[in-house]
């Protein structure tokens, strides 16, 4: 116990050390910018990161504010309703960007233009943040995270003194369109952020939203100034490829989420047909098929209004996956007269949804349109077939 109190103590005197730190005029501040891996969803969309290097301190070291712990309190269920942590780690840089060179990710450095007195406040404020008290933040997928960390600290240690010019956008795309230029090659996981994700992320994205990318975060950068002795000059000096990625080999998976529903579809009206001939239901499929709906339904709605994630409120994707539906299936057991009826309002809606679909407000991922048709065509013949039982 002693041994372990006298190592947290001598950690906390090289933290408290390192704040006093007066970095030397060889000192470098830089913006790291890591290129996309389709490996994973999450890392689908790119990395970035602060890098100072002071050669005459023999400082190396990367900022890293995408860093989070499995096993911090409630890890699931804060994550479940948007309270999750990131925090900002500090790493060797050659370990850092290492890493990044063996998943074949390319990595460009921005050397940023500040005077000695400016790359000091950068270093003294990383130091503050990367202290254990200061080093958690709020995550949010587009408004607070590893990517727009970067260009919040700028602006956070020089204030007006530093202008992001977002003019050289010359494109509209919303922050759903920009997830999907992403996520080109995760069809599942662009169908489960479509999915989940609701009317919010349908806005059209400013300059500085579209900085939630790491992309973005560099041609920003790219197109900012800095006050320097009262005049504004580029904030980036100059910039260095420090590693050119290969053609990357993609990752094979599951069919097209659009060939899987659709063969689903396919079913549906290929039973509805033989329903209609033996005059008999197929509750078996119609018990999944709507069961699997209700339960999207239920999670969309509970991320809705149980959850602090802002982007998944207002999700037209309820008008499909109604929750009621779980209702409607467990009422096959005791097969109420209603329920008639209750088929044919979904009918109905999701007949209607398939009508509207391209003028919704809303960007419905295209792979569900074969859902929607089994829905609306098994609605329908449990509608018809129980009419006539009538």
């Amino acid at each position: 116990m002693k041994k372990f109190i006298l190592i947290l103590f001598v950690l906390t005197a090289l933290k408290s050390y390192s704040q006093n730190v007066k970095l030397s005029d060889q000192a470098q501040v830089s913006v790291i910018t890591c290129g996309p891996f389709q490996g994973e969803l999450y890392s689908a969309f790119g990395h970035s990161a602060f890098h100072i290097y002071d050669p005459a301190l023999g400082i190396d070291d990367a900022y890293n504010y995408g860093i989070f712990d499995f096993n911090q309190p409630n890890f699931y269920l804060n994550f479940a309703r948007g309270y999750l942590y990131y925090k900002l780690g500090v790493h060797d840089y050659q370990q850092f960007k290492n890493h990044y060179i063996l998943h074949n990710r390319y990595i460009h450095e921005q050397i940023l233009n500040l005077t000695p007195e400016q790359k000091q406040r950068m270093y003294n404020y990383l130091q503050w943040n990367s202290l254990p008290e200061n080093e958690n933040y709020r995550y949010d997928y587009f408004y607070n995270n590893c990517a727009t960390k970067i260009r919040d600290v700028v602006i956070t240690v020089f204030k007006e003194d530093v202008t992001f010019d977002g003019s050289y956008i010359k494109t509209d795309y919303t922050i759903r369109e920009l997830t999907d230029i992403y996520l080109k090659y995760q069809p599942w996981g662009d169908l489960g952020i479509d999915i989940g994700l609701g009317l919010p992320i349908d806005k059209q994205a400013t300059p500085s939203e579209y900085m939630f990318l790491p992309d973005y975060i560099e041609s920003g950068f790219d197109h900012a100034t800095i006050k320097q002795n009262g005049a504004d000059v580029a904030l980036v000096k100059e910039t260095s490829i420090v590693n050119e990625s290969r053609a990357e080999e993609l990752p094979k998976g599951l069919p097209n989420p659009l060939y899987f529903f659709s063969v689903i579809a396919l079913v549906a009206i290929a039973l509805s047909v033989m329903n209609f001939r033996e005059r008999k239901l197929s509750n078996w499929f119609d018990s999944i098929l709507f069961g699997a709906a209700g339960l999207v339904g239920l999670v969309l709605i509970f991320l809705w209004f149980a959850t602090d994630h802002k982007a998944s409120a207002k999700n037209l994707n309820v008008l499909w996956a109604l929750p009621t539906h779980l209702i409607a299936i467990l009422a096959f057991i005791r097969q109420p007269k209603w329920l008639g009826k209750y088929f044919l309002v979904t009918a109905v809606l999701t007949g209607l949804l398939l009508i509207s679909w391209p003028m919704l407000p809303q960007k419905l991922h295209y792979a569900l349109v074969p859902i929607v048709l089994a829905l609306t065509v098994r609605a329908f013949t449990q509608y018809r077939l129980r009419r006539v039982e009538v």
